[in-house]
């Protein structure tokens, strides 16, 4: 990829967007295409063509998605079917007509199949049932990781797929209801704290296994995938660390300051046992991730009372 050409961010005011303009700035990038979602309806067929055709981006990153935890996509199952397969499809093959030279595709672990064998490997796409809280988002990612591989098989077009484990970090979603797990308990946390409350509860068991990936670490792993990668197959980034749902809660109350207990209830809400995605592929092309844990959520959380909370925001 050369970083002076234009580059379109799709999604750049979400928390994996905004991560990969910080990263593409960083290496001195000039040229990149940005539009907000009152600028450019990206479920617009018609509109999503016309920019291409007029903008002509040679490189997108497609970040863009409608994303949200277990409760949004319980609640809205239908919202994130459609409108991730009407952004996807329409970025994928407006950039393949317009001659975009290659394409970014950002998936999702949940793609795998809820018993997929640990870490999870690229190859245990489609060989079981996938985790039935997120199964809507899920299919859609997948059409899109299809029709980038179908581009490439029958036409030629550079589209290539990367599937991040779950994320956190500045820019994140913190509402009360519809965010994941990491800003979620930020913001419980923060609330608990402040209230001077003694306990907070935390959904499920504390048992689950989870894998965190900083989204600056991400941005810079998909910046060095459009450099150094072209192939059908998808690509794992993860950071290789997992940890219990129950150990997060407890480093997340030391981040914020909170002295009270933890109390975990709804164990029906534990979601999948344990996913830990197989990262191997992108190490062995030489890229490893470097923010750890709990510094990452430090950093998070003074991203969200500096941005958030003095705005009154969620």
């Amino acid at each position: 990829m050369d970083s002076s050409a234009r580059i379109f961010v799709a999604g750049h005011r979400g928390l994996v967007g905004s991560a990969i303009v910080r990263r593409l700035e960083a290496e001195g990038a000039d040229n990149l295409l940005l539009r907000t979602r009152a600028e450019l309806d990206l479920t617009d067929q018609a509109a999503v063509r016309g920019f291409f055709e007029r903008e002509r981006p040679e490189y997108v990153f497609l970040a863009a998605a409608k994303v949200g935890g277990i409760h949004a996509n319980d609640a809205y199952p239908a919202d994130f079917i459609r409108d991730n397969l009407l952004i996807q499809t329409n970025i994928i093959d407006a950039a393949f007509q317009s001659g975009t030279r290659k394409l970014l595709f950002l998936g999702s672990s949940c793609i795998y199949p809820r018993e997929a064998p640990q870490p999870i490997p690229e190859g245990a796409l489609l060989t079981g049932p996938l985790e039935p809280t997120n199964q809507w988002y899920a299919v859609a990612k997948i059409a899109g990781i299809k029709l980038c591989q179908a581009l490439r098989r029958q036409y030629g077009f550079d589209a290539i797929s990367a599937m991040p484990t779950n994320l956190y970090g500045p820019g994140d979603n913190f509402h009360t209801e519809n965010s994941h797990v990491i800003p979620g308990l930020l913001r419980r946390f923060h609330e608990a704290k402040a209230a001077d409350a003694d306990a907070v509860e935390v959904w499920g068991t504390g048992n689950p296994l989870r894998e965190f990936l900083h989204v600056d670490d991400l941005a810079d792993g998909l910046v060095f995938l459009m450099h150094e990668y072209s192939g059908e197959e998808i690509v794992n980034v993860g950071s290789g660390r997992e940890v219990t749902i129950r150990e997060l809660a407890e480093t997340v109350a030391n981040v914020v300051g909170f002295q009270g207990k933890i109390r975990f209830i709804r164990p029906e809400m534990d979601g999948t046992p344990r996913k830990l995605v197989d990262s191997a592929r992108i190490r062995a092309m030489g890229w490893s991730p470097a923010i750890d844990l709990e510094p990452g959520l430090a950093g998070t959380y003074e991203w969200y009372v500096n941005n958030r909370i003095e705005k009154g925001g969620a």
